[in-house]
């Protein structure tokens, strides 16, 4: 007889109760035991009965949904909170997270990833899988150097760690001209060649011990061979055996890679699970995309795979948004804004941009992004203004389209 995995639902809105109630009707194995309007009445039900999966709304009462949250997580052993949301701030997902929540949907809820949330979470009850048995693997590139792929990689990895408080590898694959361990002001003791020459010695404690955790955080960084010697002797094979093992370690692995197309480049691109495609907004980085599209076509990519990233973003740019997505066939799927003073700041101390500036606009930012790219929040993703409601003027397709037979 399968087990029934006992199950309460609180949402203010009854409509929204039916609607969770009919999609979990769908999964085998769950059992509701209990609806609730508020979570202040649902607390003492769950303390005592200890179901194993709460499913919650937030959106009204939302710091004392957080509070009652973070309490349930601490007296119930083992339970699992998916939190349900109307706000997309990234300030609550990342309170919601820290406090315990396991999943963060965002509402109106698609029934496709709710369900998937659901599922993972029945799985984990189970133990059919556990919290380490997923790895996700995000790699920056871009082919054109200057435009800040290393500092998306590095506040990334940082602001993932601090939201999801699990282990997160940042591995440098910038064989020549890496520069993570000088973004972070770290002088580590061993480096890529190192792991690599000891692969018959590797299992957990290792790896732990060798990486170099980054102010006492969950965050692990991988530097770059400092000879070039060493960096040239590390072959293909050697990477795609790196990432399989630090698969098996950390549940995020973070990858800075070079600017250029070569064997190792492609291989670190062939084991990631997504690519950060970093970009600016100016007709040579557009067209460089372009060409990063068209091999990654050749390369048999998917794209969900690839995630176009535009960073120094200026809301009065010329060149729009929709114009960049109707170039690229491809939808931009985060901004990071422009804010050279922040920037140069953190990188001239050493430390990430929200320890640098904890208030400003980029920090925030690199939350939001950190808590996209985590396993642990889906989202709507807005449509853009339909192309009669966009304003007139400034024509950069017809601009790209005159200079694409200049090369």
């Amino acid at each position: 007889m399968a087990i029934k995995i006992d199950t309460v639902i609180i949402d203010s809105e009854e409509t929204s109760r039916e609607l969770i109630a009919n999609y979990l009707e769908t999964v085998d194995d769950v059992n509701i035991i209990q609806q609730f309007k508020d979570i202040l009445a649902a607390q003492d039900y769950i303390i005592e009965n200890r179901p194993p999966l709460v499913i919650v709304d937030i959106t009204k009462k939302t710091n004392i949904s957080l509070d009652v949250i973070s309490k349930l997580t601490t007296l119930v052993k083992n339970i699992k909170i998916i939190v349900l949301s109307y706000e997309t701030e990234s300030d609550i997902v990342i309170k919601a997270l820290r406090a315990g929540a396991r999943e963060f949907l965002v509402k109106p809820l698609i029934e496709k990833d709710f369900i998937a949330a659901v599922q993972k979470m029945k799985d984990l009850i189970l133990g059919n899988i556990n919290d380490t048995t997923k790895c996700k693997v995000i790699t920056t590139f871009s082919n054109k150097g200057g435009i800040g792929k290393t500092s998306i990689a590095v506040n990334l990895a940082m602001e993932i760690a601090n939201i999801t408080k699990e282990k997160v590898a940042l591995v440098d694959l910038n064989m020549q001209m890496g520069d993570i361990t000088t973004f972070l002001n770290l002088d580590p003791s061993f480096d890529t060649s190192y792991v690599i020459n000891n692969l018959d010695r590797i299992d957990e404690t290792f790896l732990l011990t060798t990486l170099e955790q980054y102010n006492k955080t969950s965050l692990y960084v991988l530097a770059d061979p400092p000879d070039i010697e060493q960096a040239e002797i590390i072959t293909s094979e050697d990477i795609t055996t790196l990432i399989n093992i630090l698969r098996n370690v950390f549940s995020y692995i973070v990858i800075d890679t070079t600017s250029s197309f070569d064997a190792k480049t492609i291989t670190a691109l062939d084991n990631s699970d997504l690519i950060l495609l970093v970009s600016i907004i100016n007709l040579p980085s557009i067209r460089n995309c372009q060409r990063c599209f068209d091999l990654f076509k050749k390369l048999g990519y998917s794209k969900d795979k690839i995630k176009l990233i535009i960073n120094r973003y200026m809301e009065a740019d010329d060149i729009k948004i929709e114009d960049v997505e109707e170039v690229l066939d491809h939808k931009v799927f985060f901004k990071i804004p422009n804010n050279y003073y922040t920037i140069i700041n953190s990188i001239n101390k050493g430390i990430p941009i929200c320890d640098a500036s904890p208030n400003s606009n980029i920090c925030k930012s690199f939350k939001q992004l950190g808590a996209l790219l985590s396993d642990n929040y889906s989202y709507n993703n807005k449509t853009s203004k339909p192309q009669n409601q966009r304003e007139q003027g400034f024509k950069f397709l017809n601009l790209f389209n005159r200079n694409k037979g200049d090369n």
